[in-house]
């Protein structure tokens, strides 16, 4: 995973998994093809990756100083919950995480505007498309050849 290559393939959905936060994989997908410059149109540290850095207290920047010395996905989480300024229990881990799982877009006119019209251009026909997740996992899909 060290070489991701976001340019030929999407990061890791939203929804997977490690030490039971959801987000982080996506986001240790990003920060590594951002190192490597291949992440295409991926962002390190956008919006979706900064609910999880809030969450635990840790600074985008060193995180990505700490991935770029080549540790694997076990070794940063060790990592990050030896750093967090803010250490979470279990429970709150998985609290935290389903709500991200199925979290909404905001609901907001501009925001669900936005999320029509962005929805609309993947697809004309999916209904079931209600959740942030269900739309990152549905334009990486799309991005990368699949038909919505």
């Amino acid at each position: 995973m060290s070489n991701t290559d976001l340019t030929v393939r999407p990061p890791r959905s939203v929804r997977t998994r490690l030490g039971r936060y959801v987000i982080l994989p996506r986001l240790l997908d990003k920060c590594r093809a951002t190192i490597a410059g291949k992440n295409g149109e991926y962002h390190y540290a956008c919006p979706i990756d900064q609910y999880f850095f809030k969450f635990v207290g840790i600074d985008a920047d060193a995180l990505k100083a700490e991935v770029a010395t080549g540790k694997g996905d076990g070794e940063i989480l060790e990592w990050i919950e030896a750093n967090a300024k803010t250490p979470r229990e279990q429970w709150e881990i998985v609290q935290w995480s389903a709500f991200h799982d199925s979290r909404s877009i905001d609901s907001d006119a501009e925001t669900m505007a936005w999320y029509a019209e962005s929805v609309g251009k993947l697809s004309k026909t999916r209904e079931d498309i209600r959740t942030l997740a269900d739309f990152l996992d549905l334009d990486d899909y799309v991005t990368f050849g699949g038909k919505a």
